[in-house]
């Protein structure tokens, strides 16, 4: 890369709110401790380490509250209910979220390693991680779903039916709550144990828990032989394995982690564990929600001072000896959900009233999150990603002015810029944006993949890539990370596709902007395989190979009104490449091609049909049917759009709902008129990673859409169809 130039400035990611730090501190694991500690920063601003910016990493997007797991199996609550929204809650606090499976860790080089991407270097670290269901120190018939991580626990429950038979091997609250959760649902479930009683913490509560157990029919099998089959193991936890083999103290039964009163770990200054995978020496509690709830305040304090120059005393913590449980029955009973009580030696209920306090304690925790807001703005907030490129207007405008006098200014997806000694076309792009994401190697791979699509448009493979990078202004080692993250993200849609990162260009963007990537895309393609934006010719078949809406997605994630289930989904989606597409379609005798991005569906038809040119009479030479039921929306896209959120280019985009009034017209309803004005909009929504848009003889289509959906582009589509204009206007085929 070159070296920066001085004084250069350019757009970026979010206001500045980055600029100036001076290291890293990376929460690894989204349990209870670490989204209280984001809660109470982004509440008490003041209380937040300066100078530092801080990064949450965890394999989901959201994390479960454990205390509503039960409720949700047994149909008492939606998932939705149990789920905090880890991109939102650090969009709010100013946190950048990165969605990772971590895989180990190396204290000495202060490096946090992740699956599939580089290790993230820290100057502090806290870990959150959660446990796994320890394995149940013998051998059992089939092999058992494990209770904890809850993630896939909960989506073997979801396909569960009334009617089976249900064999749970554990003794636990978890094991006795769960049974009667499955119980509610209508599964016949049996509890095997390995010795002759519960485990629920007392002699009272283990009666209690077996007359709950008796009550609703569940028996329980004392002293299971070795080898017994068990659907599901709620067999205890255990911290995850990679803990004890990165050199940390844990104790040996469970491998959490020992550490000080102040949670920071045993010999290893900066580096702290609270949660289920932490375990104060001096003061051993087991694995509760509870202690990682009121642990929380000292983490988030200590933080603070570990990184204060100079350093204060860490504060000590002193867990309390009991903790409450609230064991729910799942609602099975007539009389309608029950909950015992357990504290220490005492039990009591089952009863009504109990279940109620825990539905009370349960939706006040959550409550703390579903009501945090985002802090008030002058104005709209402008769309980022390829949703912040200039509208269409000034953008033709000004190139029409720039032509030559009687030359169309009209653009191809890539340019022909030489021929190989091969004969072979070297074609060449550029894209980039403001960060989309505010993880690096994530809005990286997702800018690259978008910059690649330009050469896939144009039916050439793509060889190698030139990056220009702006970073805010930070420390040199925050910039280093920053820089490493993104050209990380590069080259891991690179790699695959046999193309290099040959070069590029950095620049620090001192006017407080933050992150930005812009990419030259070069590749090769033979002359008889280079397609350009038209013609479209009568006859051919319109395909689209993935779904629409990501621009309003990203939008309503702004205002924080997007589900988190929808921003997973299309993340999925914009991470796939669309290399394969370019053989795939040749082979089917693609004519044409352009890729849906900033303009949306509608404004990259338009360049397609100005791209076919003008009839004799001087009107549009074909015309293009859209069938509106085959054109697919990312998941959410469309209730956003009829609750009225657009992405801030979308008003840009409106002029080319003028191209429904001529050249394209919109056959099939999708039901009411709400639903009608909403796949208008997205029609005109602005793409990020958005599908090809193909043009192939209508004879060769049903097959090219097979081949596609046969190679993993299960929502690619037949749209439409082109139309001489004088063929009155025959409906779309479709498959």
């Amino acid at each position: 890369m070159a070296a920066p130039a001085a004084g250069a400035k350019v757009q970026g990611q979010t206001g500045g709110r980055h600029s100036g730090e001076r290291r890293q501190l990376v929460l690894a694991g989204g349990g209870h401790s670490h989204v209280l500690v984001l809660r109470r920063w982004l509440m008490q601003p003041r209380s937040r380490p300066p100078g530092t910016r801080i990064c949450l990493v965890n394999r989901h997007g959201t994390t479960l509250y454990s205390g509503l797991v039960p409720a949700v199996v047994a149909g008492l609550e939606p998932r939705e209910a149990a789920a905090i929204d880890l991109r939102r809650l650090c969009s709010l606090a100013g946190v950048v979220f990165v969605q990772a499976e971590i895989t180990g860790l190396d204290p000495a080089a202060r490096e946090l390693q992740l699956a599939g991407r580089p290790p993230l270097r820290y100057e502090r670290l806290s870990l959150d991680l959660g446990a796994v269901t320890a394995a149940p120190g013998e051998a059992m018939a089939g092999t058992p779903v494990a209770v904890k991580p809850l993630e896939p626990f909960l989506a073997w429950a979801d396909r569960r039916s009334a009617g089976e038979e249900l064999v749970i091997r554990g003794g636990g609250a978890a094991a006795v709550e769960l049974a009667l959760a499955f119980r509610a649902r209508g599964l016949a479930c049996r509890l095997l144990l390995r010795g002759e009683s519960l485990h629920l913490g007392s002699a009272a509560a283990n009666r209690a828990g077996e007359r709950l157990l008796a009550q609703a029919g569940i028996p329980i099998e004392r002293w299971a032989p070795a080898g017994a089959h068990a659907d599901l193991a709620c067999t205890g936890s255990h911290a995850p394995a990679w803990l004890a083999a990165a050199g940390l103290p844990v104790e040996p039964q469970s491998g959490r982690v020992l550490t000080h009163p102040s949670l920071e770990v045993i010999g290893h200054p900066g580096l702290f564990a609270a949660g289920d995978c932490g375990l104060i020496a001096a003061h051993p509690r087991p694995p509760s929600g509870v202690w990682a709830v009121r642990a929380s305040a000292v983490l988030a304090e200590n933080l603070g001072r570990s990184l204060s120059d100079p350093q204060p005393t860490l504060r000590a913590w002193r867990p309390q000896a009991r903790a409450l449980q609230l064991l729910g029955d799942g609602g099975w009973h007539p009389e309608g959900p029950r909950a015992l009580a357990l504290f220490g030696p005492l039990a009591l209920g089952p009863t009504g009233w109990i279940w109620r306090w825990k539905q009370h304690l349960d939706r006040t925790f959550m409550a703390r999150f579903a009501r945090l807001a985002p802090m008030a703005a002058p104005g709209p907030m402008a769309c980022r990603g390829c949703a912040a490129k200039l509208g269409a207007a000034p953008l033709t405008a000004a190139l029409a002015r720039l032509a030559p006098a009687g030359r169309e200014p009209l653009a191809e997806d890539a340019a022909v810029v030489a021929s190989g000694t091969d004969g072979g076309l070297l074609l060449q792009s550029v894209d980039g944006f403001p960060s989309l994401v505010d993880d690096p190697w994530l809005n990286a791979r997702l800018t690259t993949l978008h910059a690649c699509s330009d050469l896939w448009a144009s039916g050439a493979a793509v060889q190698s890539v030139q990056a220009l990078v702006t970073l805010p202004e930070a420390d040199a080692v925050v910039q280093e990370e920053l820089l490493l993250q993104t050209l990380a993200g590069v080259v891991s849609v690179l790699e695959p596709l046999g193309a290099a990162l040959i070069g590029g260009h950095t620049l620090e963007g001192r006017d407080g902007a933050g992150l930005a990537l812009a990419l030259t895309v070069n590749g090769g393609v033979a002359p008889a395989g280079l397609w350009r934006k038209g013609p479209l010719r009568p006859g051919d078949a319109l395909l689209m190979s993935r779904p629409l809406g990501s621009g309003v997605l990203f939008a309503a994630a702004m205002a924080a009104a997007a589900a988190p289930a929808w921003i997973d989904a299309v993340l999925e989606t914009m991470q796939r490449s669309q290399a394969a597409l370019v053989p795939l379609l040749a082979a089917h005798g693609c004519g044409a091609c352009t890729d849906v991005t900033g303009f949306g569906l509608l404004g990259h038809l338009g360049e397609m049909l100005a791209a076919t040119g003008m009839g004799d009479g001087g009107d549009p030479a074909v015309e293009v049917v859209l069938d509106a039921a085959a054109i697919a929306a990312h998941p959410g896209a469309l209730e956003l759009l009829a609750a009225g959120f657009a992405s801030s280019l979308a008003p840009a985009n409106a002029g080319a709902l003028a191209l429904l009034d001529g050249p394209v017209r919109l056959q099939g309803g999708r039901g009411d008129g709400l639903r009608t004005a909403a796949l208008r909009e997205l029609l005109i929504d602005p793409q990020t990673c958005g599908p090809l848009l193909a043009a192939l003889p209508a004879e060769r289509a049903p097959a090219a859409l097979a081949a596609l959906q046969g190679a993993g582009f299960r929502e690619a589509a037949l749209i439409g169809r082109v139309l001489s204009r004088r063929d009155g206007g025959a409906p779309p085929a479709h498959g």
